[in-house]
């Protein structure tokens, strides 16, 4: 049996790269808590662009990768949408 991708010098060279570039999170915007414990939702996660259920094959591809929050990645899923999640806004009140 093969063992998990995410787990090898590879893809800690790919985590490690990304991180030491400090960019906002490529959802929201917002700057990412580089400092932060790996499990707080402002924390820094690597996100991919193309999903990697769906494309496998760009786990460890650079042009695939994108810092983003912990938060933001999880709420995001394998969706290929760039597109945060926005509430929707109301109408004003016609006078």
């Amino acid at each position: 049996m093969a063992g998990n991708p995410r787990n090898g010098r590879p893809y800690r060279r790919l985590v490690d790269w990304l991180r030491a570039q400090r960019l906002p999170c490529w959802l929201c915007g917002r700057d990412i808590g580089y400092d932060l414990d790996p499990r707080h939702p402002l924390s820094f996660t690597l996100d991919h662009l193309e999903p990697v259920s769906k494309r496998p094959d760009l786990l460890l591809a650079k042009e695939n990768a994108r810092a983003a929050h912990r938060r933001c990645n999880s709420s995001r899923g394998n969706r290929t949408t760039t597109q945060p999640k926005t509430a929707p806004q109301r109408a004003s009140r016609r006078w």
